[in-house]
């Protein structure tokens, strides 16, 4: 949980009241939304007054999916519109300070209690909410089969084939309570994982747990019937297509997608084949598609707000990812890495550890990768920043093309974000200790950018920071020399030490290999095409941007629903669901939903691009250091920046150890010693065996002072 923020002024007071009445209802609308999913296989969320309504009121003019929409849709619609309300005074209002060294609610529910096995490391709550998830699942399950094996009559068909098709039903019942939740961890631009102060890796966690569940059960729901079928010489149903009721056909593409897309995430398939993973997920539009001509509108309407909230946040990315951005710049280093500076909208502010998606078309048309931002937007108002390690194929071919300057003097670049937390909950403790592996430095540059901005703010207290990084060869160590920017502050109010290890090499090596390999910055030619990163939905606003956006394509939606069926569906079925096509009728519901959303949030685009002209031209026509001469000015070697008295103070404030891997746990035991019991933070990004050793350390009782988040970005 994110720490509680102190008021700066009267109204700041009055804000903080508002959102706490908002957090108050909002916690009660998901309690009584979880409430109806508890009650659901007994069907005491339809009495008999509510059936007389929904049949006479809503079933008229919203047809079958009138009651659902009401119950499961409207709710989390209506979450995400307060949550929406809550961030933006939040943001607007509120000036976070936090104090250091407080104890925070729930702070020991945070700590890791698992920490390795096939769930990755899990703390006390994400346990506890696993848990009571999988005992809602088990209890659903129990009850749907207790009421209908009670139904079963002796004289019926053989006994087993009956309950195998009553258990086979309920697996696909149960699988709609997962797939309820599976599509929101994955919004990038989530309100509800926003309010909640869950970040992306957590998130991606969420939705891979909720994958191999809901997966889980429909492949069971899909084998029952298929051995059913089979045990009655039927195999034949499995492409059956009704006119009305459940299409059979329709469910084996919609479960086929799904498994090719369950098996492509499976560890050893998605990190030696990344790109089999990454474009077989698109199958999820097949997987949703099928899925709504599988079970029809009813149905659907129940999952419909988590597949809602994605399309908002898909379109919008689509929307964003149309525009090329200004690249001005970049940093070529010895580790073969390179340091990408783009224009950005002054406006545009974000809270360190963000991300954005990259992509360039002339390596590849369709790939996105996630890379954290390393700039901070207090720092540098204009320009965003961001390091790419060739690890990969894509990031292979990004570092060859840019190196091949002088030769190239202009690439394009689309970017999506940047997404990111709402707050800079780490300002909590009163040390941080910076664990990274070769690339995962990356994330804690605009950790410490953050805090070089802070300790030159009078009165602003700054933790102290101890930064563990590990290279295997000691071209890595250039990369600490983008740690800060080439127009860097005094660093000389901040507590830093940098502890350096070289995995790989020798002692005399080291100093000549230094001197040989220096960082080379290539400038590119801009083009009138290109614009400034910026949000999407305006730079001050964006939350309430979002709700409305929310709110008024819900409202479309209804209005061409309840038209449609009301003059048009209602007269032909008199919702009797046998006269209309049933995947006809779905189809109108997916249709309604895709519009709604394109239209609204293609309005609220437009309205904040209209009034934002001014600036975006002023950055449009902003004159870059081109050189006049000839195009092998457009490279020089960079020493001269590391000359500053920033990067002197780095060097003086860090030690190399050659040949010697850190041992984490005897380096954090040692300094909480000296933490005299201060409360310290430990944010790891590297391989695994890094992560785990300083997660087992942070759940020891011991370390009671210790709290440990993970940055490790696995998409």
């Amino acid at each position: 949980m994110d720490s509680v923020p102190t008021k700066a002024s009267n109204g700041g007071g009055r804000n903080m009241g508002v959102e706490y009445v908002l957090k108050v209802f909002m916690g009660l609308i998901f309690v009584g939304y979880m409430m109806i999913w508890v009650v659901m296989p007994t069907k005491l969320w339809m009495p008999n007054w509510w059936v007389k309504i929904s049949a006479h009121t809503l079933s008229t003019n919203f047809g079958f999916q009138g009651p659902t929409l009401l119950i499961f849709t409207f709710p989390i619609l209506l979450l995400a519109v307060l949550g929406c309300i809550y961030l933006h005074l939040r943001e607007k209002h509120l000036k976070e300070t936090f104090k250091r060294g407080e104890k925070q609610r729930l702070e020991a529910w945070s700590r890791p209690v698992i920490v390795k096995g096939p769930l990755g490391i899990v703390s006390a709550m994400e346990l506890a909410c696993l848990l009571m998830f999988v005992a809602l699942l088990v209890y659903s399950f129990s009850t749907y089969l207790s009421i209908s094996f009670s139904k079963l009559k002796p004289g019926q068909n053989p006994m087993w084939q009956a309950k195998l098709s009553s258990v086979a039903l309920r697996f696909g019942l149960v699988g709609n309570v997962c797939a309820a939740f599976l599509f929101i961890p994955v919004a990038r631009g989530s309100v509800l994982l926003q309010v909640l102060g869950i970040g992306n890796e957590a998130g991606v966690k969420y939705h891979i747990w909720l994958g191999h569940i809901t997966m889980t059960l429909f492949t069971a729901h899909g084998l029952s019937y298929s051995i059913l079928f089979a045990a009655g010489h039927k195999l034949e149903l499995l492409g059956d297509w009704e006119k009305t009721g459940v299409s059979i056909v329709a469910g084996v593409v919609a479960l086929s997608a799904g498994i090719v897309m369950w098996v492509t995430t499976l560890k050893q398939i998605r990190e030696r084949m990344f790109e089999l993973f990454y474009y077989a997920h698109h199958l999820y539009f097949v997987f949703i598609l099928f899925y709504v001509l599988h079970v029809g509108a009813f149905f659907f309407t129940m999952i419909l707000p988590g597949v809602y909230l994605f399309l908002i946040d898909r379109f919008l990315r689509f929307l964003q990812s149309r525009r090329k951005v200004r690249l001005i710049s970049s940093r070529i280093l010895p580790c073969e890495t390179v340091e990408l500076t783009f224009t950005k909208q002054p406006g545009l502010k974000y809270n360190p550890l963000s991300m954005v998606f990259v992509n360039v078309p002339s390596i590849s048309s369709l790939q996105w990768h996630p890379f954290t931002v390393t700039s901070n937007s207090k720092m540098e108002v204009d320009k965003l920043s961001v390091v790419v390690k060739s690890e990969g194929s894509w990031s292979r071919r990004l570092f060859d093309t840019v190196s091949m300057a002088p030769a190239l003097e202009h690439l394009d670049v689309h970017i999506e974000g940047p997404y990111g937390p709402s707050s800079c909950h780490f300002l909590r403790h009163d040390a941080l200790v910076l664990i990274s592996g070769g690339s995962g430095i990356t994330p804690f540059m605009s950790v410490v950018r953050e805090l070089v901005v802070m300790s030159g703010t009078l009165g602003s207290p700054v933790p102290s920071i101890l930064m563990i990084c590990a290279f295997r060869n000691s071209d890595g160590l250039s990369m600490l020399d983008v740690l800060l920017p080439p127009s860097s502050p005094s660093i000389s109010g901040l507590d830093l030490r940098i502890e350096a290890f070289i995995t790989r090499g020798k002692p005399e090596s080291e100093g000549n290999d230094r001197k040989d390999k220096l960082l080379r910055a290539v400038w590119f030619k801009p083009s009138r095409s290109e614009a400034p990163v910026s949000a999407i939905l305006g730079p001050t606003k964006s939350w309430l941007w979002m709700g409305a956006i929310i709110s008024s394509s819900f409202v479309m939606f209804l209005l061409l629903l309840g038209i449609t069926e009301r003059y048009y569906v209602y007269p032909i079925d008199h919702n009797t669901g046998d006269v209309y096509p049933t995947g006809a009728h779905a189809m109108l519901n997916v249709l309604f939903v895709c519009v709604s959303i394109a239209t609204m949030a293609t309005l609220a685009v437009m309205w904040n691009r209209r009034h934002s002209p001014m600036e975006m031209k002023q950055i449009q026509n902003l004159e870059l250091p081109t050189p006049t001469t000839s195009p092998s000015a457009w490279s020089y070697n960079a020493d001269r920046e590391l000359e500053s008295l920033p990067q002197q103070s780095l060097l003086q404030a860090t030690n190399i150890h050659i040949g010697a891997r850190p041992d984490l746990t005897k380096m954090l035991e040692s300094y909480g010693e000296a933490s005299d019991g201060s409360s310290i933070g430990v944010m790891v990004c590297g391989p695994d065996s890094m992560r785990d050793e300083a997660a087992a350390f942070c759940s020891s009782a011991l370390a009671y002072n210790f709290h440990f988040e993970s940055l490790n970005f696995t998409f």
